[in-house]
């Protein structure tokens, strides 16, 4: 679990380790044995370097960009309004037409926010709050597509349901900048593999129980006249209706959505 900075924010002390995980730091002997392992494991030990070459060129990754995003972010929290945070996560959004989105995501004690920041300049971009005692239904599955779909996701996720009886609009489904749904998904960050720290932080299904439990204390506190109180949860496929996304490939093929080193652009 990822706390806030007060209940235990990760430290930077795993993000040093990464730093000197096969940095200056090694000596010789560790790094011949390390080329030694290689040649024996072949193309596995090769692919699995560049896999972890491309993830480290995330800026969240930086040493002190982390923390310095989340003491920013917990910054913004109006504690008489949001009360005080509960926990910090990082994941990823994935919006109706199937882009990623790297997000900072606060569950406060009466607010779940999910914050749009820049790793790059430091600063927040857009913060959207869901009131805990609206949140009625959260479902947590594979993803899948219409049948006419060209397009694939691999992998879990989970949506939150905010208001059960409403459906969005047929222009709010064909409008890729529209954000008027009673819903929100996310999906796990590429990071969190890295480290320990990072696998708390990206961890979905605990993100998922800790929201579930979150919310169901506010609805027995401030519940919604008319308005059935708890929050139901569900396991089950995650539907997205988005059937020709070539934007939306190429984004998410990209790492568009993130913050990122992506190298020199030039003639």
């Amino acid at each position: 679990m990822a706390e806030a900075e007060e209940e235990g924010v990760p430290s930077e002390e795993p993000q040093h380790k990464l730093r000197s995980s096969g940095g200056l730091e090694d000596t010789q002997p560790a790094a011949a044995a390390a080329r030694t392992e290689e040649r024996a494991a072949g193309g596995i030990s090769v692919e699995s370097s560049l896999d972890q070459f491309k993830r480290r060129r995330f800026f969240v990754l930086r040493p002190g960009t982390l923390n310095q995003a989340i003491k920013d972010v917990e910054a913004l929290v109006d504690k008489e309004v949001d009360g005080n945070v509960r926990s910090v996560w990082l994941l990823a959004e994935v919006d109706h037409w199937n882009n990623e989105k790297e997000r900072l995501v606060l569950i406060t004690e009466h607010t779940l926010l999910v914050v749009k920041y820049d790793f790059v300049m430091f600063i927040c971009e857009q913060i959207q709050k869901i009131p805990l005692n609206f949140v009625d239904r959260i479902s947590y599955g594979t993803f899948i597509f219409p049948k006419q779909s060209i397009l694939q996701r691999e992998g879990e996720g989970m949506r939150v349901f905010w208001d059960r009886l409403r459906e969005p609009t047929f222009s709010s489904r064909w409008n890729p900048f529209s954000t008027d749904f009673p819903f929100i998904t996310f999906t796990y960050h590429p990071v969190r593999d890295i480290s320990d720290t990072f696998t708390a932080l990206c961890d979905i299904q605990n993100f998922r129980e800790q929201l579930k439990d979150a919310a169901q204390k506010v609805h027995a506190i401030k519940p919604i006249p008319g308005k059935a109180n708890g929050v139901l949860v569900l396991n089950q496929p995650i539907l997205i209706e988005a059937y020709v996304g070539l934007m939306s490939f190429l984004g998410n093929q990209n790492k568009l959505g993130y913050c990122m080193a992506r190298g020199n652009i030039g003639f």
